[in-house]
């Protein structure tokens, strides 16, 4: 069925023009736009107002007592405010899906489909920040002082390396969960196919061998969570090669990769680093030869990505590996982060979390990878966004996970 459009049009046409500068309106011409006019999202009251009575309470002067009453315990603002579940979803435009560096105005779109998707899947409201800044300090800064509104935040398409610092420097100065998601929620979902596709083979995750093409903020985390899982060797490779480290042109991220990854001491290029290889895991938008996919070990796994052009595609995947996965949904076996995201923000969110730790994501792909079952097949080793399974199960996950670890405050 397809979904309601709820919020308002203007019926004014001004400025509505196609990228010729016709007359006619955009949304004539494609669909995408008549679904995003006036935007994706509102805010909406969860209290009546409809008297006088009902004004006198939710606003003044009944609202009084409760600044009143959190002034003195601040920790009521958990209780008496939307707080505990609400994320800020901050991002500075720099690297938004495969568009790049487009600017926070034109990333709205993507922050709004964000914010409808934590609500559609998590029961989590969100709420899209856009900063027309890209210094790593002013990004904090910013983020900081607006901190006191949310009970976590979301980082979403910030470019890398500058990412990680971002992330960083908000977990040390922040007591609320802050979750680059193009690094973890891909990482997660991406360790749940994994592991069933092991489970499939009859494997466990420390006899494979991974090759991960693209060092960036997916490459990195993905590579640091199959190593926190314990796979057996992994390598990462960007545009130079492999990440090594007798390489001189590392950054201070890949050098601190090269030192947890990579036990086998491959050298050269990507394709050198495929020959019998395991795995295959593609964040990067390249493309893979053929031939170099024909070395990968008996039985391999391919997880090629990168949309809308997996790296390797699937029709070629599948004549030489076991499992085949790619970022799209047209295919089987989507490694999709709405799998992951929703519910591990519901879950710290529930249990008033101050961080999302590593053994937080571990649970998240542990009870997504176990949505799956008995159902397991080569073409079902993640589940489907829409099964309704998935974010109660990362929710109870997480949420346990973090009481385990101490970071849970309720």
């Amino acid at each position: 069925m397809a979904a309601e459009i709820v919020n308002p049009r203007s019926e004014s046409k001004t400025g509505d023009t196609d990228h010729e500068g016709s007359a006619e309106p955009l949304d004539s011409f494609d669909p995408a736009f008549a679904l995003h006019r006036g935007g994706k999202m509102a805010v909406q009251a969860t209290v009546p107002v409809r008297d006088k009575d009902d004004l006198s309470l939710a606003y003044t002067p009944g609202v009084a007592k409760v600044c009143s009453a959190i002034a003195e315990q601040p920790e009521l603002v958990h209780d008496y405010t939307w707080k505990s579940s609400v994320v800020a979803v901050v991002t500075d435009g720099t690297a938004v899906l495969g568009l790049g560096d487009i600017g926070p105005e034109a990333s709205l779109p993507v922050m709004e489909g964000k914010a409808i998707l934590f609500k559609q899947f998590g029961g989590v409201d969100a709420v899209p920040i856009a900063l027309n800044c890209t210094d790593v300090d002013e990004i904090v800064e910013t983020v900081v002082r607006l901190a006191p509104s949310f009970g976590g935040v979301n980082l979403e398409d910030i470019s890398a390396p500058r990412c990680f610092e971002v992330e960083r420097k908000l977990q040390e100065r922040l007591d609320i969960p802050v979750f680059h998601d193009d690094q973890h929620g891909t990482a997660v979902v991406t360790l749940a196919a994994l592991r069933n596709a092991a489970r499939l083979s009859g494997r466990a995750l420390g006899e494979l061998r991974a090759v991960i093409s693209g060092a960036g903020a997916a490459g990195v985390a993905i590579a640091k969570m199959l190593v926190e899982a314990g796979i057996g060797d992994v390598a990462v490779a960007d545009r130079k090669g492999v990440v090594s480290a007798d390489r001189d042109d590392l950054t201070a991220v890949k050098r601190e990769l090269a030192g947890f990854t990579n036990k086998a001491g491959i050298t050269g290029s990507l394709e050198a680093a495929l020959e019998g290889a395991d795995v295959f895991i593609g964040v990067s938008g390249g493309t893979v030869a053929e031939s170099a996919v024909a070395t990968m070990a008996k039985g391999a796994f391919v997880f090629a990505m990168a949309n809308p052009n997996p790296e390797v595609h699937p029709e070629v995947a599948h004549k030489y590996a076991a499992v085949v996965a790619t970022g799209r949904s047209d295919f089987p076996n989507q490694i999709n982060n709405v799998l992951a995201f929703p519910g591990i923000f519901a879950g710290a969110l529930q249990v008033r979390a101050s961080r999302i730790t590593e053994g937080m994501k571990l649970a998240a792909a542990e009870a997504l990878a176990a949505v799956v079952g008995d159902d397991l097949a080569a073409d079902y080793v993640i589940p489907s966004p829409f099964d309704e399974r998935v974010a109660p199960a990362v929710t109870a996950a997480v949420a346990a996970a973090a009481r385990a670890e101490g970071v849970a405050r309720r």
